[in-house]
């Protein structure tokens, strides 16, 4: 019974924090558009192989993350510069001309290591993932109890992936404005990137 409240709050928590638009998943919209729904599902589907690793190593190593200044302070200053070369790349993907090269649509395994490429540059599940281990009471103790840390895993990656399987169901829909979603995804998610380099910057600063 334990064990299924835990699910239930971190199947939610991690579904919602997945919900605005951020790096993982307007790529697996972008996907979705560009190279065809299953392609998209595969994207996430590697996104979602990373989350289960981020989410095990957030909640094993959550008795030393939590309150660690000093990892926090690594982990925001590694999260500022991947910040700022996405930030470069897209902004550059938005100026290119010549609309949409729509390579291939078949679905292949390309596309799952892009999802795991994309989820790994994400490094912000994991202190997300610890702050709600830590809420919840899960690895901070003196002893691992493995039955509540299996299901802290299992639902975060399916609370991850149930709401990037939504994003490629309704992505898919916006064919027909395929390349001037793409331009300005791009614009979109430079201008993301910009306003997460200024909030860890802010979090470097402050801590």
């Amino acid at each position: 019974m334990e064990e299924t409240k835990l699910f239930l709050i971190t199947y939610f928590a991690a579904l919602l924090g997945v919900i605005p638009p951020g790096l993982v998943n307007m790529t697996v919209a972008k996907t979705c558009v560009e190279k065809g729904k299953k392609n998209g599902l595969y994207v996430a589907l590697g996104a979602t192989i990373i989350v289960i690793i981020q989410a095990t190593v957030a909640v094993l190593l959550a008795k030393y993350i939590f309150g660690n200044e000093f990892v926090q302070n690594i982990l925001l200053r590694a999260g500022l510069v991947i910040f700022i070369l996405l930030a470069v790349y897209f902004f550059i993907q938005a100026k290119k001309r010549g609309g949409i090269e729509h390579k291939s649509r078949k679905a292949n395994s390309n596309s799952i290591f892009k999802g795991m490429l994309v989820a790994a540059l994400n490094i912000f599940p994991v202190p997300y993932f610890v702050a709600i281990a830590g809420a919840l009471h899960i690895g901070v103790g003196a002893t691992y109890d493995w039955s509540r840390i299996i299901a802290f895993i299992l639902a975060a990656s399916m609370g991850s992936f149930t709401t990037l399987y939504v994003y490629v169901l309704s992505f898919i829909r916006i064919e027909k404005q395929a390349e001037a979603f793409s331009k300005y995804s791009n614009y979109f998610m430079t201008a993301l990137m910009l306003i997460l380099v200024i909030v860890t910057l802010l979090r470097i600063y402050y801590s």
